[in-house]
């Protein structure tokens, strides 16, 4: 017999049914499995059936062979799990024999599959009402992860989170969108604040008209302005600010330029990338500097303002849209003398479809600059144009900074924490979780007296305005496709606090200054691409205002295993981790040959003769023999002039194959509205 079952170190054993399994490990090994069979005599319980299991199938053995094994064994142990009857007609059998067993805390899965499973109050995972074991509960959590299609990414956390509570009903629940604050939350965003001596507003020297205005409004500076106007703002020297949203950058560009401007060394532009931050500028200036300057905007070609009124390239301060400005460049318009030229959210440089166009126009802008101030002679004591480079998010500032030969002023503060939550979520549940949590946030107020409001972003116009409608609470859509009029109505509202949420596409989230105390990412794409960190850190950062809140809280709505397109790689759970864990991606121009002709074809339109040195000071390094090749090859320069064809490229920002495509079906005399489908066609395939 002793040959036959080798050691027996514990014996243990689970009622089943009518029967007990038994199962013999010697430390993790289990060497023997078996099911016995009790049966009642004159000298009361005794083993009446023995069978050991194997592979293929289960080989009766003599009762008396379970006997020899309960003799030897080192311990005899019987799982909690087993019926009362059960454990007292074996503890009686094993009286019979003079042994004895210890009942145990076992895990029941463990147990029912014939593995001793010993668990503690330490060890334990809760488990619908009862107690398992860690193993088991994470095969179980393993077949809801593949139930759900989670990556792997997200199952880590999952099986971070269940490690972490012990709970695995809790940990479920997370995979069909319930909100439990201790498992959704990621982390917490400390505030955050540098000791820097704020610099007192009556100390600025600015010109007397607006230093009166800025004495009225502040009596200090805060920390990233009083840095850079200790680093040189107010004495013409260029600088690249990067600091968290809501710490005033803006004021820094508005402080330099207008006060510039009135003491005669040109006027202000003021840039951004989209036009719905451009109309918003423009108002923000109308407002606060309309009684001491003429203020226009510029966006597109010939883009008219909110009010009719056409765009003044006389007018002391600018407020443009990158390609606004670009166009006017390219187009040859006589912009002014400009003294300042603020370029906000510049950190744009690195993404990959529109960064070369900002790197074009500012070297374009800066030709411009330095051409228009010899060509007027101006006075030597005026330094030149001054640039001001604004962002909340640049990942290798230094390396930036030098390249824009501008004076790096980074300043890393956070003005309140922010808690950052993850949620598992399909398309049809997101509205759902939305909802509760704009609805929970709305019902508290802060320290400071406001009520928690919510801005939602999502990847469409038409999501913004479902979801809007899917609210309790009065919500509303933002988006580029509002008319003027709408979008100001939006803005007043949620600054009354009438609204609970707006709901924006991520297209916006470089500039939507909604004071909101919740942020929520319905999705993590814009348009069809996931979004990049940057991107990421700048539309979380919207959540939390030190006038305002007391914290700032972001929520990730993730649907595992979702995507927007099948060209975008990976999935959107893989993604929020991604982002979540993720640092600065570093600023870097990368110039494949369409970017390339375009920018050196808007340079030879701009420059000439200067097109080779203008291009050499781009940020990028930019291809400029192979470039200058396919134009000659296209036809688009001849010399270094464009052709008229090469004109009207440029001037409509058309990259080389869309060109082709128009031209082609002109000379066909091809309806306009096959053109255009032809040319959207080729961009998809793209």
């Amino acid at each position: 017999m002793s040959q036959q079952v080798g050691r027996v170190g514990t014996l243990f054993v689970h009622g089943i049914g009518d029967d007990y399994l038994v199962a013999v490990t010697d430390g993790d090994e289990r060497t023997l499995s078996a099911r016995l069979d009790l049966a009642a005599t004159d000298a009361g319980p005794r083993p009446a059936k023995f069978g050991v299991k194997h592979s293929s199938g289960e080989e009766p053995r003599s009762p008396d062979q379970f006997v020899e094994l309960a003799r030897r064994a080192d311990r005899i142990r019987i799982s909690e799990q087993t019926t009362r009857d059960q454990r007292e007609a074996f503890q009686e059998m094993l009286s019979g024999y003079q042994l004895e067993a210890k009942r145990v805390r076992t895990c029941r899965y463990c147990a029912a599959a014939g593995r001793y499973s010993p668990i503690t109050s330490e060890t334990a995972v809760a488990a619908d009402g009862e107690r398992i074991c860690p193993d088991c509960a994470r095969r179980e959590l393993d077949r809801e992860i593949a139930h759900h299609d989670v990556s792997g990414t997200a199952a880590d956390r999952l099986h971070e989170l269940l490690q972490s509570v012990q709970d695995l009903d809790r940990v479920k629940n997370l995979l069909s969108g319930q909100l439990d604050p201790d498992l959704t939350k990621f982390d917490e965003m400390s505030a955050t604040t540098e000791a820097v001596n704020p610099v007192s507003v009556d100390s600025l020297d600015l010109h007397p008209n607006f230093q009166s205005l800025m004495s009225d409004r502040f009596d200090e500076l805060l920390p990233v302005q009083s840095l850079a106007v200790e680093n040189g703002a107010l004495d013409g020297d260029d600088q690249l600010v990067v600091s968290a949203t809501a710490t005033g950058k803006t004021l820094i560009g508005e402080l330099a330029g207008v006060d510039r401007l009135l003491r005669g060394e040109g006027k202000m532009l003021f840039l951004v990338p989209l036009v719905a931050l451009a109309n918003q500028k423009y108002e923000d200036f109308q407002d606060d500097y309309g009684h001491l300057a003429n203020v226009t905007i510029r966006v597109g070609a010939s883009r008219v303002r909110g009010d009719g009124e056409r765009f003044d390239p006389n007018a002391d301060i600018v407020v443009g849209t990158y390609e606004g400005i670009d166009h006017a460049l390219r187009v040859g318009q006589d912009l002014g003398d400009i003294g300042t030229v603020v370029i906000d959210e510049v950190h744009t440089l690195e993404d990959d479809d529109r960064g070369h166009r900002l790197d074009g126009l500012i070297a374009r802008l800066k030709w411009y600059c330095e051409n228009r101030r010899q060509e007027r002679a101006r006075d030597e004591s005026n330094d030149g144009t001054q640039w001001l480079y604004l962002s909340a998010t640049v990942g290798n500032p230094n390396w930036l900074a030098n390249r824009l030969d501008a004076r790096l002023v980074e300043f890393e503060e956070r003005p309140v924490p922010i808690e950052r939550h993850v949620t598992f979520a399909d398309g049809q549940e997101k509205a759902r979780v939305a909802n509760k949590l704009v609805k929970r946030e709305f019902d508290r107020k802060s320290s400071k007296g406001y009520r928690g409001q919510t801005i939602i972003f999502t990847n469409s116009r038409r999501r913004c305005h479902e979801l809007s409608r899917k609210l309790e609470y009065d919500a509303a859509p933002y988006h580029a496709g509002l008319d003027y009029s709408r979008r100001k109505t939006v803005e007043r509202k949620f600054a009354d606090q009438e609204l609970a949420a707006v709901v924006t596409t991520a297209a916006l989230a470089a500039g939507v200054d909604f004071p909101a105390s919740q942020v929520l990412f319905d999705s993590l794409a814009m348009g069809i691409e996931w979004l990049t960190v940057q991107e990421f850190h700048q539309m979380l950062g919207r959540a939390g205002r030190p006038d305002y809140h007391d914290r700032g809280v972001v929520y990730v709505l993730v649907e595992p295993d979702g995507s927007y397109h099948a060209s975008m790689p990976g999935s959107e759970d893989e993604t929020a981790f991604k982002l979540l864990k993720g640092e600065m991606e570093p600023v870097a121009m990368r110039y494949d040959e369409t970017d390339a002709v375009e920018e050196v074809l808007a340079n030879v339109a701009v420059a000439g003769g200067g097109a080779k040195g203008l291009t050499e000071r781009m940020v990028g390094e930019v291809p400029l023999k192979h470039a200058v090749g396919k134009l000659l090859d296209y036809g688009f320069i001849d010399g270094l002039e464009p052709t008229p064809l090469g004109r009207a490229v440029t001037r409509h920002f058309l990259e080389p194959g869309a060109a082709f495509t128009m031209l082609d079906g002109i000379r066909k005399g091809a309806d306009p509205y096959d053109v255009v489908a032809d040319i959207e066609l080729r961009d998809e395939e793209d």
